[in-house]
This record gives structure tokens, C-alpha cells and sequence, in this order.
């Protein structure tokens, strides 16, 4: 799994980070930080769901 985060499209709902805690962060301005751009599979479900859930669809999930 590849994750890439587009910070352009990012409005800073925060999502992701309730979603995937260990995989998004957000900085003080509210943009999301990418903490693991290959996480490790058991993680697999929770960043799809990030994913999923981006009102701005600035998550892009790859499967290798």
C-alpha cells in the first residue's frame, strides 16, 4: 500500500486524522501530514476508510 497526499486539495476537516491516527497528523494551519506513506497492512482497512472520507478527496490509496 502506497499513500499520497495532495496538500493543495487539503481543506483540514480532520478526517483522516480521527480516522487513521497513526498514518495523518495535522499541522497547526489545519493541513494534513502524510506520517507513513506505506503503512503497514493491518492499517490497510482504517486508510482506505481515511481515504474514503476526505470531503476534498486529497488521499490517494495505491495496492501493490
Amino acid at each position: 500500500m502506497r499513500i499520497t497526499l495532495d496538500e493543495d486539495r487539503c481543506c483540514g476537516a480532520g478526517t483522516c486524522v480521527m480516522t487513521a491516527p497513526d498514518v495523518f497528523d495535522q499541522r497547526d494551519d489545519g493541513i494534513v501530514v502524510l506520517l507513513d506513506p506505506n503503512p503497514p497492512a493491518q492499517l490497510a482497512t482504517s486508510v482506505h476508510d481515511a481515504a474514503a472520507r476526505c470531503p476534498a478527496a486529497a488521499i490517494r490509496v495505491e495496492t501493490e
